[in-house]
């Protein structure tokens, strides 16, 4: 794909500072990312939930700076704390896409941002963060080119979340978004997520996803150092075959509705997730005695109830319970008298498909 689309070479108008505002959800990957090559390219493709509650909501305030120079001038708070621990990454960030927006070092830049989750858990705060604040930038860049299109604003603002977190670039739309190249899905590409442009059962809309807070704490491994741990693995190739395979197998469980095969493939592709990092080099185990706990219980709950309540994991020790909102009730229930005694201090999230980021 021809990147010059992104390229950013006329403005139409010209502007001395302004405020804009965007939330953008988490997502949760139901078919997992996880290898990636030069530049955020997946090495496989992927398809996530998008999230309705868990979300990053992030105030940019711009001036143009008196004196121009080569030097990217911004800071950023989190819940109104200066953080400037952030700063590497945001700076590597606009490296990465200052050729798609030459005006970011014309402005000094505000960030202020907030989550309603924890931050570095487990439930892609990167993800959400990154695609707010690319959000933002392409509200600037909407206001110096008036005349983007709403197709165009939304592929690019992918496009640049992806350079800043890979999984960023599922969070703008909703409910299921594909990412990498796939040659099943109409549109999919290496370089911006695409909504799922295919019929979906009924059993998947409005399906819920109960977070589990089994570790709130920082995780014990980055998602770029994991991802990292692909190169050289064992077991890479035959992971990113297995992946470009349950995309197919997905895609026919969306049409179906497929309860019982869709609990399968997605369960799998969470514990081969970690399995993947059991068996790299170095070797992590990122879920905690309590993830397992939840997991086995779950199990038991299933074979019992016959209800089709399941999992998936990010890479992290947290829990996302899935279920479809039907079964709520009996689900919630069981969750509240079983499960939350696995969580640290209790606390869990209820959340559910989303439709993607807003403007505020």
């Amino acid at each position: 794909m021809d990147l010059s689309r992104f390229s950013s070479n006329i403005y139409l108008n010209t502007i001395n500072k302004g405020s804009v505002s965007w939330s953008s959800p988490s997502n949760i990957a139901l078919v997992k990312y996880w290898g990636k090559k030069q530049t955020q390219i997946p090495e496989n493709p992927s398809i996530s939930f998008t999230l309705d509650n868990c979300k990053t909501i992030t105030v940019l305030d711009f001036v143009k700076k008196e004196t121009q120079d080569d030097v990217f001038s911004f800071e950023v708070f989190l819940d109104e704390i200066p953080k400037p621990e952030f700063h590497p990454k945001i700076e590597t960030f606009f490296n990465r896409i200052e050729a798609y927006l030459p005006f970011l070092k014309q402005f000094h830049f505000t960030i202020n941002t907030k989550n309603t989750f924890p931050h570095s858990s487990g439930i892609a705060s990167s993800a959400s963060g990154m695609s707010a604040l690319a959000l933002c930038l392409m509200s600037v860049e909407k206001q110096l080119n008036p005349n983007l299109s709403e197709t165009e604003f939304i592929e690019k603002a992918s496009f640049l979340a992806r350079l800043g977190s890979g999984s960023a670039c599922r969070s703008l739309e909703g409910d299921l978004v594909v990412w990498g190249t796939h040659p099943e899905i109409k549109g999919s590409n290496d370089l911006f997520g695409v909504k799922y442009p295919y019929k979906v059962h009924d059993n998947f809309k409005n399906y819920q996803d109960t977070i589990l807070l089994v570790d709130k704490g920082e995780k014990q491994v980055s998602s770029t150092v994991g991802h990292n741990l692909m190169h050289g693995h064992p077991f890479a190739s035959q992971r990113f075959e297995q992946a470009v395979d349950n995309i197919s197998k997905i895609k026919l469980i969306l049409e179906s509705g497929d309860l019982e095969a869709f609990i399968a493939l997605v369960e799998s592709e969470a514990l081969t997730l970690h399995a993947m990092m059991m068996t790299s080099m170095p070797y992590f185990i990122l879920m905690k005695p309590n993830t397992l706990q939840i997991i086995n219980r779950i199990w038991s709950f299933r074979e019992e109830t016959k209800l089709p309540i399941s999992f998936t994991l990010d890479a992290g020790a947290n829990v996302h319970v899935l279920y479809p909102e039907q079964y709520a009730d009996d689900i919630l229930k069981f969750i509240q008298d079983e499960l939350v005694a696995y969580c640290q201090n209790g606390h869990y999230i209820c959340d559910k498909i989303g439709f993607g980021a807003k403007q505020l």
